[in-house]
């Protein structure tokens, strides 16, 4: 039953995410923590990370990681099937009428006009993750901000605008780093 729970889940996600990847993490969220507890919210942040961290689309990757600790080798295999295979279909449904009426004028408008959504369904996942990762899960204030995660992050940032450092670097540089901090506090 906890497979086609599963698959029934990230189906879902598969179908409403618009706007990639990082789109599809509030509704995983939504389904895998808030709705059917399958994962707590600190759990959820950490397969993010690896999810983030790994080759491959981060919705995906997600999706892969949460079956496997949810229901093993086969789980990762429904979930991943689950998100990909909407997309699947929409995707060769799109495909087909796109080459059919590209050039019409609606057509564009309509894509245009979608663009700013997508930002914003972007946007509102990043802010999520940097409020749980900021504060940790508890309240917004100031007093709950972990400063030395918000100095990584600062640091991180600084470093992939500025040097255009390879993300994997920064990332494993990170995660040193962070770990030789917390483990002196």
């Amino acid at each position: 039953m906890i497979y086609v729970e599963l698959f029934w889940n990230f189906f879902q996600i598969g179908i409403f995410t618009i706007g990639g990847g990082y789109a599809a993490l509030p509704l995983i969220q939504h389904h895998i923590v808030d709705l059917n507890n399958y994962l707590t919210i600190s759990e959820f942040i950490d397969i993010i990370t690896i999810a983030e961290s790994t080759p491959g689309p981060i919705a995906l990757n997600a999706a892969t990681f949460v079956g496997v600790r949810t229901a093993g080798f086969l789980g990762g295999v429904i979930c991943t099937l689950g998100i990909i295979l909407p997309s699947l279909i929409i995707v060769l449904i799109l495909g087909k009428l796109y080459s059919k009426y590209r050039g019409m004028q609606g057509l564009k408008t309509v894509l245009r006009m979608m663009r700013p959504v997508a930002v914003a369904l972007i946007s509102a996942a990043a802010l999520r993750i940097v409020l749980l990762v900021f504060f940790e899960g508890r309240v917004a204030k100031a007093q709950n901000l972990n400063f030395i995660i918000l100095g990584l992050f600062a640091v991180s940032l600084f470093v992939l605008r500025k040097f255009k450092l390879n993300p994997i670097w920064v990332m494993l540089g990170s995660g040193i780093i962070g770990g030789v901090i917390f483990s002196l506090i």
